[in-house]
């Protein structure tokens, strides 16, 4: 196994095409297609699936392009520095499910730290990306919840990607409105009386399952579902539609505006939001705060 090979494989992973990937590479694709079959002899493991379409990673073959990924950024972090003499600037990637105050938590952070220094990125996703990020060490940490329900799975899927949750805080269950909805000035709300009002709730992809959701009681019956993409959408049918989410009920005014508020849900249930990282990995100085400043939302 050499490290060309490990860039040919993420850069086919990358592009979804051989003959694409052949061009960007500049090498001719037979030359490419043959090193790769070498690559699979060699560790007897399929990596691509060939078809009409294109190229398909195996499922071991997501398992071995998450470890080459690695390999290839570390020789790229050692080229700048050591051959090129560029000294690397040190990377904060994280993804999170749609929480806003994981969005400003994530601005306190960032204006923390001198720009020159650091490379930020933040990743606003689908509940099965935000694990896919972090497996595959595109963000080093992942911000979601966990409940009752949904609990037993996640811990599972965790455990088969070699990734570990650990809890920020718990909250109680609100319920997220537009400040011009007919239950806007209630102290609590029942679950009963929001039947009349479409939920609204986060598109989850080819990976939909109500484990994914990120939202609480997504198996109820609710007469009218509505999913969006994102925040803005969301908030545009909470105005529009009177629709309403079930949340955390951490506002962040600053961030989503100062039209909506967060009302408890008459319900003893409570919500825990964590964040998700490789297992046995510890945390960067940046990821450290990042966490320390999320705590402070739970208090």
């Amino acid at each position: 196994m050499t490290l060309q090979q490990l860039i040919y494989v993420v850069k086919i992973a990358d592009v979804k095409s051989m003959n694409k990937a052949a061009a960007e590479l500049f090498v001719s694709q037979p030359a490419l297609s043959s090193t790769i079959r070498d690559l699979e002899e060699e560790i007897h493991t399929e990596i691509f699936i060939r078809n009409n379409k294109g190229i398909v990673l195996t499922a071991e073959g997501e398992a071995f392009l998450s470890h080459a990924r690695q390999m290839v950024e570390l020789y790229h972090m050692m080229e700048d520095r050591f051959i090129e003499n560029r000294p690397s600037k040190k990377k904060f990637s994280v993804s999170m499910q749609h929480y806003s105050f994981a969005v400003e938590a994530f601005i306190t952070m960032a204006k923390e730290f001198n720009h020159d220094e650091y490379e930020f990125a933040v990743h606003e996703t689908k509940t099965y990306e935000v694990i896919e990020n972090v497996k595959n060490d595109r963000s080093e940490i992942g911000i979601l919840y966990r409940d009752h329900f949904n609990q037993k799975a996640l811990r599972k899927i965790l455990m088969e990607n070699m990734l570990e949750f650990t809890e920020l805080f718990s909250c109680h269950i609100s319920v997220y409105i537009s400040k011009n909805h007919p239950l806007a000035a209630q102290k609590v709300i029942q679950f009963d009386e929001l039947q009349e009002y479409p939920c609204l709730s986060f598109e989850q992809g080819e990976k939909n399952s109500f484990y994914f959701a990120e939202e609480m009681y997504s198996t109820a019956p609710y007469k009218q579902v509505i999913k969006a993409d994102d925040r803005a959408t969301m908030l545009n049918l909470m105005t529009g539609m009177n629709g309403y989410t079930l949340c955390s009920g951490i506002i962040c005014g600053d961030l989503n505006g100062g039209n909506y508020v967060s009302i408890p849900l008459d319900t003893d249930e409570q919500m825990t939001v964590g964040y998700i990282k490789r297992k046995g990995m510890p945390l960067s100085i940046l990821a450290k705060r990042y966490v320390e400043i999320l705590k402070t939302y739970g208090k």
